[in-house]
């Protein structure tokens, strides 16, 4: 698409926005009695209108059904986890009995770390992205001390090379082979938080198999953001959480993806809890683990009825819209942004766009990189009425979303972003 750098352009492409009804189906933030200019789906998705209605619903028949809400309840409780299955294994790429909502994040990886990460006296390292998300950080290294394996040995943290922001597919893949010997787990975020870098999740897979590992993903800004395809590509796992992209709420119930491969292998260790034992002998109290086959049998504890309702109240919003579409809309919104954010006049000497140009290394998110007062700048653009996100020490991130955000959004904050920095040179 050619671009113009003008309001009437984006409000044209508003018009023309087959999606455009979406934005009508959240509450957007207000700032000094205006519609805030919201470009943080990436870290918290705003509340589907339909979220209050549907915890309504739940909170209706716990009032009136009590525990028969269990076997009774308009969406009987017993089999909540089983819902969003069919939305989410559209949204990953998976088959339904390979996806599952559950727990939080950071716990999904540490059970899947369980299962996954079997350390031997050579085969015990770790080989992921520098500057991973903290909590995966945090996991990582408590794994690695819980097998009483120091962490500055048995981490492998790849950086970019000198003066670049990104990693190169090729520099992760010859590091896989330098490490093939050394191995146990390859384990990135699908799209990388602070720069913003979808890898490339099908190549890193098949180096990470041929090197005798296996392979997983963060999927926390990547699922509701970009396409996957986690059981073409032969993924053995992933998790991910539901508050961000997927406008579940804070803390809304996460999730987690075990390729059908290993469904049946019960082989594999794995910390068990009686949501995961066999469905038809749950209820009987007996010892002795059963689980159920496929990703289910990692599952713990029953199911968490509010959160989830909002969950599935946001899921069902993107049945509607389509990933396919939501992701036409989000090459447009994204490189209408980079397009204008580019012709700001001496944008160079202010500021540097670190996420890849190549659409197809990256999702919603764009990171800004400021040279000079970023943080100067980022109040600026809050006062304004800009919703964004600081990330030390000098980045902006920006993600235009396409389920809510629009093309004059994103005009009106790089027109806001454009006068703070204009303030920032008259200084």
């Amino acid at each position: 698409m050619k671009f113009e750098n003008s309001l009437a352009f984006a409000r044209k492409l508003d018009k023309q926005d087959l999606l455009k009804s979406f934005r009508q189906q959240f509450y957007l933030p207000k700032v000094n009695g205006k519609t805030a200019i919201y470009l943080t789906g990436n870290s918290l998705g705003l509340q589907p209108k339909v979220a209050k209605a549907s915890i309504n619903q739940e909170l209706n028949d716990w009032a009136t059904l009590g525990v028969e809400g269990h076997f009774h309840a308009k969406r009987p409780w017993l089999y909540y986890h089983k819902y969003s299955k069919k939305v989410l294994a559209r949204l990953v790429g998976a088959k339904p009995d390979e996806v599952v909502s559950m727990n939080q994040l950071t716990i999904n990886l540490h059970l899947m770390m369980i299962s996954f990460y079997r350390p031997t006296k050579t085969r015990y390292k770790i080989l992921t992205e520098a500057g991973a998300f903290s909590s995966d950080q945090y996991a990582f290294e408590s794994q690695l001390r819980f097998h009483n394996i120091n962490p500055e040995d048995g981490l492998i943290e790849l950086k970019p090379r000198p003066g670049e922001f990104t990693l190169r597919t090729e520099d992760i893949v010859q590091a896989i082979e330098d490490h093939k010997e050394e191995l146990a787990l390859v384990l990135f975020g699908a799209v990388q938080y602070y720069s913003g870098q979808f890898f490339n999740t099908k190549e890193i897979t098949l180096a990470g198999h041929q090197a005798g590992a296996y392979v997983g993903f963060d999927l926390a800004h990547a699922i509701g953001n970009v396409p996957l395809k986690l059981h073409d590509e032969g993924v053995d796992f992933a998790v991910w959480c539901s508050y961000k992209y997927l406008n579940s709420g804070p803390g809304g119930i996460a999730g987690a993806f075990v390729h059908e491969k290993h469904a049946t292998d019960f082989s594999l260790p794995r910390l068990a809890g009686w949501w995961g034992h066999d469905e038809e002998a749950r209820f009987q109290m007996k010892k002795g683990f059963i689980p159920m086959p496929g990703v289910d049998g990692w599952q713990l504890s029953n199911y968490p009825i509010i959160s989830g309702a909002a969950h599935l109240a946001s899921l069902d919003l993107f049945e509607k819209a389509g990933i396919k579409n939501l992701r036409r809309k989000s090459l447009q919104l994204t490189g209408f942004m980079e397009y204008l954010l580019k012709s700001i006049p001496a944008a160079d000497e202010l500021f540097a766009i670190i996420t890849p140009s190549e659409v197809n290394a990256r999702g919603c998110q764009l990171s800004l990189l400021m040279k000079k007062d970023g943080k100067k700048v980022f109040k600026q653009i809050t006062k304004a009425g800009v919703i964004a996100d600081w990330r030390e020490p000098d980045v902006i991130r920006v993600a235009p979303v396409p389920m809510y955000n629009s093309f004059e959004d994103v005009f009106q904050f790089v027109e806001i972003f454009k006068k703070a920095l204009g303030r920032l040179k008259r200084a």
